[in-house]
């Protein structure tokens, strides 16, 4: 498809050599394209329409890469990516080694920060204007972030330290959404300021008004200030970023290209630290999108109604039926990990506490000592983010909260920010964690429920996936107690020379190894391990079922250093396994972010395709 002005843009450059009307006219071009792009390949989408003239704005004002465009998590970046030369890339964003739905220093130079997790931007860019300052440089930095994010307590800890001197423009692009309908005081209040646009206009009259007073002199303009700060607390308790020294232009209709421009003009030509509040439309000018925002976040993610944070969801609303103690938390993650039907259900027994995950894993702690049983689902890859909560709020007061961590694992669309690599081995390290991996969804059922009287701490780690790939094996446990549960395809009175050990999805690739070895006339067998704290239960069991094999290979769809096949191979041998007669190896993701530079099968890149696991076995 071709375009009058888009497929001229090229640059930030180009942008400047166009009039307002053209500039109407691209905007509605980049939403075309953009409606096209993500239906092909999915992606972000009624995020990124929100913030077309915005976008557009940053880059005719503001002079990139001299100066910093820095937008939080870099989902709503699309249309910067248009703009700055990466058009032609589009057929392969989201895809291994392609165009990151991200922002990524290692991409363009245009992206100075690289994003993926919310709330980091004003903390960036900061550090950026703090250096320009000590360097003498004289550019500008702009953080671009949405209201969705101020829930995140990191967001403040950047503003508290805001000299309020610095030319740096944090621009709110306020649409009431995360990827659902932001919760949390933050969010009310920015909707009782937004709706006092009466001070807004009563302020700018009342200044003219005073300024048109013949022989204005230091008492009139004291007046003025003085007036200023009776009005807002007349009609506004309190006009949060000015309280804290900054400036503040706002609230604008950030879908209204002419007065965004204009706001980011006069942002820019304050060199101060000014907050430019804007109103956008998640999804503007595209009908579904609109209707639907929520549903539109993301386009072509695959469907949930038989997904693993799916019968999670039904397994907790199951036990809080019958258990008024059992409640729900999530982390501004409601409909991604399927607890806002928990909420639709208990409603009171519900809390989405915002983009949190340090506080939602503390409070949750509290629930606990309180005398409740928490339940909190987290994404792996934001889990990271309440390392220190887990450990001294948690495990070291062996407070029984149970963390369900979706999207386990590779993920191939979204990338090396959002994979959930690390969760098994950073769990862990610490000590009182029991960690399962169910690899069906009747063994997530019973797992979860299982927890309903735990003692100590449980994590539940599961993919955004169906459990088809464990129903097309042959699958009986062999093993199955608290503290270990191993599932084999084989007669264990039979045992074939070559074996796999693995867990969780990689039971799909392995599996596929195992057909490649049996078209070779190679026999093997598959250990599928559901617990993966290394227990010495489990060392015990595995050392029985594998001291009769020639070669044994532990995959892992996981950081190898620390993780749970490191973990195993060092308690199998230290626990009397002759690795002189057993071959013992690993196939994990070795100590790296599983971060491709050009397009290709990421499993193979990780060295986890069935063709690199059956020669691992071999």
């Amino acid at each position: 498809m071709t375009y009058r002005l888009l497929d001229k843009i090229n640059s930030p450059e180009d942008l400047r050599l166009l009039d307002e009307a053209e500039i109407e006219h691209l905007c509605s071009e980049i939403r075309d394209f953009l409606v096209n792009a993500t239906r092909r390949n999915g992606g972000h989408l009624a995020s990124n329409l929100g913030v077309v003239e915005l976008t557009v704005a940053l880059h005719r004002v503001f002079d990139s890469p001299r100066d910093r465009i820095i937008f939080d998590v870099g989902h709503q970046s699309y249309v910067h990516k248009l703009i700055t030369g990466r058009r032609d890339d589009f057929s392969t964003l989201r895809q291994p080694g392609g165009l990151s739905g991200f922002t990524k220093r290692s991409e363009s130079v245009h992206d100075p920060f690289g994003a993926g997790h919310s709330s980091t931007s004003v903390s960036a860019a900061l550090g950026f204007a703090e250096a320009d300052r000590l360097l003498g440089k004289e550019n500008s930095t702009v953080a671009v972030i949405g209201d969705g994010a101020f829930t995140g307590g990191m967001v403040h800890e950047a503003l508290n330290n805001c000299t309020g001197e610095l030319p740096l423009v944090i621009v709110l692009n306020e649409n009431g959404m995360s990827i659902s309908s932001n919760k949390g005081a933050f969010a009310s209040y920015l909707s009782r300021f937004r709706a006092s646009g009466r001070y807004q206009k009563l302020k700018t009259k009342t200044k003219k008004f005073v300024l048109n007073i013949p022989l204005i002199g230091k008492p009139v303009k004291r007046l003025i200030t003085f007036t200023k700060r009776k009005l807002k607390s007349l009609l506004l308790p309190v006009n949060y970023f000015e309280e804290l020294g900054l400036q503040y232009i706002g609230p604008i209709d950030g879908n209204n290209y002419s007065k965004v421009e204009k706001a980011l003009r006069l942002a820019r030509d304050l060199k101060k630290t000014v907050i430019v509040h804007l109103v956008t439309k998640k999804g503007c000018g595209y009908a579904p999108a609109e209707i639907s925002p929520e549903g539109y976040h993301s386009v072509g993610a695959p469907g949930k109604d038989d997904s693993f944070h799916h019968h999670a969801a039904e397994a907790l609303m199951a036990l809080a039926e019958k258990n008024s103690r059992v409640v729900a938390v999530t982390a501004a993650m409601g409909l991604g990990t399927g607890l806002s039907k928990f909420g639709e259900s208990y409603p009171d027994r519900y809390f989405d506490v915002g983009i949190a995950e340090e506080h939602a894993l503390t409070f949750s702690a509290g629930l606990s000592a309180a005398g409740l049983s928490p339940y909190i689902a987290i994404y792996s890859t934001f889990l990271q983010r309440g390392y220190d909560s887990i450990l001294h709020d948690i495990a070291l007061q062996g407070l029984p909260v149970r963390i369900l961590i979706d999207r386990a694992g590779l993920s191939l669309g979204d990338g090396a920010t959002h994979h959930g690599i690390f969760d098994v081995a950073f769990l862990s390290h610490i000590p009182g964690v029991e960690i399962f991996a169910p690899v069906s969804i009747a063994s997530l059922k019973e797992i979860i429920s299982s927890t309903e009287n735990a003692t100590s701490p449980v994590a539940i780690r599961y993919p955004n996936s169906t459990d088809e790939y464990s129903r097309a094996v042959d699958l009986r446990y062999i093993v199955r107690s608290a503290e270990a549960r191993i599932l084999a395809d084989y007669d264990t009175e039979n045992p074939p020379k070559r074996i796999f050990v693995t867990y969780g999805r990689l039971l799909e690739k392995v599996a596929l190894a195992k057909k490649l070895l049996a078209e070779c006339g190679i026999d093997s067998g598959i250990l599928v391990v559901e617990r993966l704290d290394v227990t010495g239960t489990l060392v015990s069991a595995m050392t029985d079922l594998v001291s009769f094999a020639d070669s044994v290979l532990i995959a892992e769809e996981g950081i190898k250093n620390g993780g749970f096949a490191d973990n195993l191979y060092r308690r199998l041998c230290e626990g009397g396994l002759d690795i002189s007669k057993t071959r013992l190896s690993i196939t994990a993701i070795d100590n790296g972010f599983a971060s491709p530079d050009t397009p290709c099968d990421l499993y193979d890149f990780v060295g986890l395709s069935e063709q690199r696991l059956a020669e691992g076995l071999k």
